[in-house]
């Protein structure tokens, strides 16, 4: 269930949200067991507009919802959260890490 609302949720936003100069991926979606609750999470780029992007989008919510029920028609429609995927953040963050310890191991690089 959650690849399917991941497809639908993905296929949403890059087809109703205009965000110009702003790179957004639906990196997964969580949805609870008796889905009455999904998270969504989201990676922006560049990172500074990621708090502007969920605000966006959790303020759409109510027709992304509406529209997942007329594609899939199924009930009950999980409420909808968008929230940011730290995940990819840190990852930025430990691969300059790891390139600041080789540049100190070997300097000539």
């Amino acid at each position: 269930m959650n690849s399917l609302l991941e497809q639908e949720i993905s296929k949403i936003i890059s087809r109703d949200f205009d965000f110009t100069d702003t790179l957004i991926t639906l990196t997964h979606v969580d949805a609870t067991a008796n889905l009455i609750e999904a998270r969504a999470y989201i990676s922006v780029m560049p990172i500074d507009k990621t708090e502007h992007v969920i605000k966006v989008l959790n303020k759409g919510v109510y027709n992304v919802q509406k529209k997942i029920n007329k594609k899939l028609n199924m009930r009950p429609i999980p409420k909808i959260m968008f929230v940011g995927d730290e995940k990819i953040s840190e990852a930025a963050k430990v691969e300059e890490l790891l390139a600041k310890i080789k540049q100190q191991e070997d300097p000539s690089a």
